[in-house]
């Protein structure tokens, strides 16, 4: 009884191992990817943050000054580099969550961990004082047993007696 016990919670622990790894790996890709995507797109912006400190360094107008259109297109340039700002936050949002998600599905899963060794804790304790008890009224048997035998065996001989005084009177008024 005891080996098919330990072999049911081997083979439960080791089933939720394989789940676990499994979900872990599939989370640990999505939070890679989200990670890539946000170091893609901080490349971009270091690079569109290149093309405007080379706007700003062209002076196309009289006598080196700038123009509208360098001034325009300066901004237009910066306005993309906002742009990519508010992308790369919202992506950064995303990632926290992510992140905040995976910390709670930790936290949770450790703590069913906890209340299923506590219950087997307590299903262990209680399968003792069971056998406890069953041990105990097995030799409270056992001793009524032994108590009882030699009652057992006067009532025997006494049969026995019985039946042989009253074959032994059979034969006393035969004879």
């Amino acid at each position: 009884m005891k080996k098919l016990l330990l072999f049911g919670l081997l083979c439960f622990f080791a089933l939720g191992d394989v789940l676990a790894q499994s979900q872990a790996n599939s989370d640990s890709v999505a939070y890679q990817l989200q990670r890539k995507k946000i170091n893609t797109m901080l490349a971009a912006r270091k690079a569109k943050f290149g093309q405007y400190d080379q706007s700003l360094s062209q002076h196309t107008g009289i006598f080196g000054l700038q123009t509208k259109n360098d001034i325009r297109r300066s901004n237009s340039i910066l306005m993309d580099i906002a742009r990519t700002d508010d992308a790369i936050f919202k992506e950064l949002k995303i990632l926290f969550e992510y992140s905040a998600f995976q910390q709670r599905q930790i936290q949770s899963h450790s703590k069913e961990a906890e209340t299923i060794n506590h219950n087997f804790l307590l299903t262990i304790s209680k399968l003792r004082q069971q056998n406890a008890l069953l041990k105990a009224e097995v030799a409270k048997n056992k001793e009524q047993t032994n108590s009882s035998r030699p009652i057992y065996i006067t009532v025997i001989v006494l049969m026995l007696a019985s039946i042989l005084y009253l074959l032994y009177q059979k034969n006393k008024r035969k004879v």
